[in-house]
């Protein structure tokens, strides 16, 4: 699918600059740990007025410290999957801004942001070549990302309305679809499911979880009954398109970069696979 993309416009660290140190003459030490303005994919637009990012186009982050380390690799929040929002917590300058009420394609710009700061831009992982199925160690620049603005959303008769949310006509049954941009909350609440799922031994409801998290009216029903009698019964054609059309509509950070076996020699554009070497390197 090709995309409109511009590059992305966040802080990159300066390492060559240490944070300021000094000493009173009490011998107490002074750090001022730097900080990153980070451009946000959605720019504030679609966040409610109270939002302390409503147009915003960049929030403001500390860099890591041996602090955030801790948390990251801390079992007990690892084991509940806080750890990363733990870590937003901490370095979101404004605490007024929870991790929970950030759109996801923003949350993601801050976590890509936060790993360049704290271990650099260059992420060393292994990756599974798509063509030969060889393992091989695999470098990926993260400053080689580019920022999705949504400018593919017309594509996929998607309309803006300027509210928040978006409008979008299924293709087989005509029914006219309203949905809003997923946040942390609404990540938080498929994942808790999808776990419920696994713990009832029933399959995983993971395409039918997420529309019921981004889709808010169906035609001009805004009931949970309405919403949930169309999920459970639009045909797959109608299903495929308002996933695409969310995706498309979704700003968000673009981490496609170009993979080249060393084994079959097989190029491909592939996304950047964000696995435990992520923020824990040579751990």
């Amino acid at each position: 699918m090709s995309r409109n993309r511009e590059r992305t416009g966040a802080t990159t660290p300066d390492t060559s600059t240490p944070a300021a140190l000094t000493q009173n003459d009490s011998g107490d030490f002074s750090f001022v740990v730097p900080t990153d303005f980070v451009d946000l994919p959605t720019g504030g637009k679609y966040y409610p007025e109270n939002h302390p990012l409503h147009g915003q186009d960049c929030i403001e982050i500390r860099h890591m410290t041996a602090k955030e380390e801790d948390i990251l690799t801390s079992r007990t929040l690892l084991k509940k999957g806080i750890a990363v929002d733990r870590l937003l917590s901490n370095i979101i300058i404004d605490k007024r801004i929870s991790p929970d009420s950030l759109f996801v394609g923003d949350k993601n710009a801050i976590i890509i942001a936060a790993r360049i700061s704290g271990y650099g831009a260059i992420y060393d992982t292994s990756i599974n070549c798509p063509n030969c199925g060889e393992k091989q160690d695999y470098s990926f620049d993260l400053n080689d990302s580019n920022v999705y603005l949504g400018e593919n959303k017309e594509s996929f008769n998607v309309v803006d309305n300027n509210d928040g949310t978006f409008t979008t006509v299924l293709p087989k049954t005509k029914i006219t679809a309203t949905f809003k941009l997923l946040t942390g909350f609404d990540e938080k609440k498929i994942v808790k499911g999808l776990e419920q799922d696994r713990k009832s031994k029933s399959h995983e409801h993971s395409i039918t979880r997420q529309l019921r998290n981004f889709l808010v009216k169906v035609n001009d029903h805004a009931s949970t009954q309405a919403i949930d009698y169309v999920i459970d019964n639009i045909p797959s054609m109608d299903s495929r398109h308002l996933r695409l059309a969310y995706r498309n509509a979704c700003p968000n950070l673009d981490l496609t970069q170009h993979f080249a076996c060393t084994f079959c020699e097989h190029e491909q554009d592939l996304e950047v696979p964000l696995t435990a070497d992520f923020f824990w390197p040579d751990r």
